[in-house]
C-alpha cells in the first residue's frame, strides 16, 4: 500500500483545520476582538505540528527522488506564482496595518514595518531570479518534442504487446520504447519486470512459478501466458479511458510478443524501437551471451538499422562494429567513452544540468524520460527538447503549443504592473488604518472626557 498518499491526505486535512482557525483569527483581529481556543484547540494544533512535521519527513523520504523535480515545477509556475503571492501580501496588509497602529512601543512597531515592508520588498523582486524557458518571444519556440512511447502506449493498451506498438503509432509516436530479455532458450521478447506475475496469467498457469525470474520461462512457455487479461482487471494508471469493445477484445488476447515479432510489425508501422536489454540470472544459459543473441535476432530480421535505438551499454563496442548504422544511444552524459555520444536518453530532472543549445551545436539530440503532464512538456518545449518518453502519448499528442508562452516584455509589464498596484493599496491601507486609528483615539478621548464629567457631576 503506499501510505504516503494516505498520510498526504490526513496532512491535507489537518492543515485545513489549522488554516480555518488562522482566518478565524485574522477575522476576530479585523473586529478588534481577542481569539479565545479552548485547550482541546490548543492541544490538537501542537499535534497538527508534530504530525504535519512528521508527515513532510516520511513524504521526504518516499519521494526524495521526486524533489529534484521542484526547481522544474517553480520554472512552470513562478510567474503566476509571484503574482499570487504579490497578492497574499497585500491583503496581509490591512491586518497587519491594524496591529501598527495598536502598538504602542516604538520598538515593536518599527521591527514590524521592517519585517512586512521587507518581505514585500522581496516579493516584489523575486522576478529578478525567475528564469522559465517559457518566457520568450513565440517566434523562437522551438519545434514541438517528438514523443516516444514508454512500453509502448501503457494508457491504451497493455504494456509492451503488439496492441500496444500499433496504438503507439496511431498516437502519432515515433519511437517504442521497451525492455528485452532473454528466454532460457534464447528467445529475445518484451518484458520490463523481473517476474512475470504483474503482466501475465502466470499465477494461473504456473503457479509454482510465480516468484521465477522471466528469463527462466522457456519461450514455448512464455506463449502459453496471457499479457492483457490484466489490463482490463486492474487500471495501471488512473484517469484512463474505458477500452472500446473491439479493443478490449484485442487487449485480453495479447500474448508475450517476441523481439523479432516486434521488430517485423514496427517496421510495417514505420517506428522505431528504443530498448534496454536486461542481463539474466547468472545461472542462465546466455547469462554471457545475451548480447550477442539479442543482437542476432535484430540482424537476422532483416530490418533497417537506423530503426533501432540501442541503448544497453553493455559490449557496445561490439554492437556498433557489427551494427554501424544502428542508433546509439547513451544513458549518461558523461564517462569515459571516446566517442561523442548523439543521442542522450535522460530522466527530466536532468534538465537543469544540461545545456541544451549546446548539446544542438555538437549535433547531439536529447530525449528526457518519463512526461506524462502537458505543463511539463510544454517547459520542456520551451526548453529545446527534442523528444520526451512518455505514458499519456494521445494526451500530448493532441497539445499543438505550450500551456503558455510569454514575451519577456509582456511578462516586464506584468511584473511593473503588478507590483505597482500592490504598493498603492498598501499605501492606502497603512493611511486608511492610521485615520481609524486617529479616529478610534479621539473617540476614545472623548468617551473618557464624558464619563469624567458624568462622574464629576454625580459626586457633586
Amino acid at each position: 500500500m503506499d501510505w504516503s498518499l494516505a498520510f498526504l491526505l490526513v496532512i491535507s486535512l489537518l492543515a485545513t483545520y489549522a488554516s480555518l482557525l488562522l482566518l478565524l483569527a485574522l477575522f476576530l483581529q479585523l473586529c478588534g476582538q481577542p481569539l479565545h481556543l479552548h485547550s482541546f484547540h490548543k492541544v490538537l494544533l501542537l499535534l497538527i505540528m508534530l504530525i504535519v512535521a512528521a508527515g513532510l519527513v516520511g513524504l521526504d523520504i518516499q519521494w526524495w527522488q521526486e524533489w529534484h523535480s521542484l526547481r522544474l515545477s517553480l520554472q512552470a509556475t513562478a510567474p503566476f506564482l509571484h503574482i499570487g503571492a504579490v497578492a497574499g501580501i497585500t491583503l496581509l496588509a490591512w491586518p497587519v496595518a491594524d496591529t501598527f497602529y495598536r502598538i504602542h512601543q516604538k520598538g515593536p512597531k518599527i521591527l514590524l514595518l521592517l519585517l512586512f515592508f521587507g518581505v514585500a520588498l522581496v516579493i516584489y523582486l523575486a522576478p529578478l531570479c525567475i528564469s522559465s524557458p517559457c518566457i520568450m518571444e513565440p517566434r523562437d519556440l522551438p519545434p514541438k518534442p517528438g514523443l516516444v512511447g514508454h512500453r509502448g502506449a501503457p494508457m491504451l493498451a497493455p504494456e509492451n504487446t503488439l496492441m500496444s506498438l500499433r496504438k503507439t503509432a496511431e498516437c502519432g509516436a515515433a519511437v517504442f520504447e521497451t525492455d528485452v530479455m532473454v528466454s532460457s532458450d534464447g528467445v529475445p521478447f518484451l518484458m520490463h519486470d523481473e517476474n512475470l506475475s504483474r503482466t501475465t496469467d502466470v499465477t494461473s498457469v504456473f503457479p509454482a512459478r510465480v516468484t521465477a525470474h522471466s528469463s527462466d520461462f522457456s519461450w514455448a512457455e512464455l506463449k502459453r501466458l496471457n499479457a492483457g487479461a490484466w489490463f482490463l482487471e486492474r487500471r495501471p494508471f488512473w484517469g484512463a479511458k474505458q477500452l472500446s469493445g473491439p479493443d478490449r477484445k484485442e487487449a485480453e488476447n495479447q500474448t508475450v510478443p517476441a523481439l523479432e515479432e516486434l521488430l517485423k510489425e514496427a517496421a510495417f508501422l514505420n517506428l522505431s524501437i528504443m530498448f534496454d536489454l536486461r542481463r539474466p540470472p547468472q545461472n542462465h544459459t546466455y547469462y554471457d551471451t545475451f548480447v550477442n543473441q539479442t543482437l542476432e535476432t535484430v540482424l537476422n530480421t532483416r530490418v533497417p538499422q537506423a530503426m533501432v535505438l540501442w541503448l544497453p551499454d553493455e559490449d557496445r563496442a561490439n554492437v556498433q562494429q557489427r551494427a554501424p548504422r544502428m542508433r546509439q544511444i547513451y544513458g549518461q552524459q558523461g564517462g569515459n567513452r571516446s566517442e561523442r555520444p548523439q543521442f542522450l536518453n535522460l530522466p527530466y530532472q536532468d534538465l537543469s544540468l544540461l545545456d541544451i543549445k549546446a548539446l544542438h551545436q555538437d549535433n547531439v539530440s536529447v530525449n528526457l524520460f518519463v512526461v506524462n503532464k502537458p505543463w511539463l512538456f510544454s517547459l520542456l518545449w520551451c526548453a529545446g527538447v527534442d523528444s520526451v518518453t512518455t505514458n499519456d502519448c494521445q494526451l500530448l499528442q493532441q497539445m499543438h503549443y505550450p500551456i503558455w508562452l510569454i514575451p519577456p516584455q509582456t511578462y516586464l509589464m506584468m511584473w511593473i504592473i503588478t507590483n505597482c498596484v500592490s504598493t498603492l493599496l498598501l499605501l492606502w491601507t497603512f493611511l486608511l488604518q492610521g485615520r481609524c486609528a486617529k479616529e478610534r483615539e479621539r473617540t476614545g478621548l472623548e468617551t473618557t472626557v464624558l464619563l469624567t464629567r458624568i462622574n464629576n457631576f454625580m459626586n457633586e
